[in-house]
């Protein structure tokens, strides 16, 4: 362009030199996105929570103040809180909840103490540390219904595994399946199987986020590896041992597929001597077809779960403010 040309143009006006209409949208659609891009992100996290957590959870306590049954489901008879006190007045309800008690401490008393042990071992250099981790966490990774059908022929009365080495010491056979305590120590034991080489994991993950410098500060002290254990290792790990706590116990509350495919019986035994309340559920829903009573069991479970939970939580809040004193 010449300069007579430029010169007759004229110079520009400021206004064309700013931000127009298009540039203030813009601008304003950044800032919505920018505030807004959290919420969208969560968005289909709270969506399915929403569908298939709340709202199945609030239904549930809305059918349990209704008679409601398997066949005729679309007819629903208010009944109030008849359907807790109907389950309070029940034998049967006491036999699940004192075995889901004592299947939860006979399972996860062992399984947390042997994960703990496991977990001490791999913190040390072994050959083959690797192999041995993936291995503890192939259990986990088994289908319960595989580990429990195998554990049934194992702990079978006639030609199970477990009676035959028993012979070979000089004991008579157990009979796992009928008797009270022994059929809840084989049902306890699947679950000990299957969920130790996980808490063992956990623990060794928290093990190795313990700084090394206390280790050496307390080996300079003199401690040995067992007075390192207790003093060092299990107070760096209280955060997570209260963790494995609380879900062994959320689990074992909940504890139905275990119990259900040990000898196939929703009743849990001949005399209910394994069942626990999940399997107890299962039997008045799908067996009995009270749809109603069902409900009214599973939110006793969850009351169960936050009462057990709070509980471990207050003791180990009480137990931090005493250290904390001292």
């Amino acid at each position: 362009m010449s300069l007579t040309a430029t010169a007759k143009a004229g110079p520009r006006s400021p206004a064309s030199t700013g931000p127009g209409p298009d540039d203030g949208r813009a601008a304003t659609l950044r800032r919505t996105w920018r505030k807004a891009s959290p919420y969208a992100y969560i968005a289909p996290f709270f969506t399915l929570f929403l569908a298939f957590g709340l709202f199945p959870l609030l239904y549930t306590a809305f059918v349990s103040l209704y008679r409601v049954e398997l066949q005729t489901s679309g007819e629903m008879e208010w009944r109030g809180i008849a359907n807790y006190t109907a389950l309070f007045t029940d034998e049967y309800f006491w036999i699940s909840l004192r075995n889901t008690f004592t299947i939860g401490v006979l399972s996860t008393v062992p399984q947390l103490a042997m994960a703990l042990g496991l977990a001490h071992l791999l913190n040390y250099k072994l050959r083959g540390r690797t192999f041995i981790r993936t291995a503890i966490l192939l259990p986990y990774a088994t289908s319960v219904a595989a580990a429990t059908l195998v554990f049934a022929q194992l702990f079978g009365r006639d030609f199970g595994l477990i009676n035959y080495v028993i012979g070979l010491v000089g004991f008579d056979p157990v009979d796992w399946q009928t008797g009270t305590v022994a059929s809840q120590i084989a049902v306890s034991t699947i679950v000990i199987w299957r969920w130790t080489g996980y808490n063992a994991l956990i623990y060794l993950a928290g093990m190795q986020s313990i700084p090394h410098e206390l280790y050496e500060a307390a080996e300079m002290d003199g401690a040995s590896r067992w007075r390192q254990f207790i003093h060092v290792t299990l107070p760096g790990l209280r955060p997570t041992i209260i963790f494995t706590v609380i879900i062994s116990t959320i689990g074992a509350t909940q504890l139905f597929g275990e119990p259900l495919l040990f000898e196939g019986s929703i009743s849990g035994g001949i005399s209910h001597q394994y069942q626990t309340l999940g399997l107890y559920m299962y039997e008045q829903g799908w067996g009995f077809f009270h749809l109603g009573r069902a409900a009214a069991i599973a939110w006793v479970m969850f009351v169960l779960i936050v009462v057990l939970v709070g509980v471990n939580a207050l003791i180990a809040r009480r137990r931090s403010r005493k250290e904390a004193g001292r």
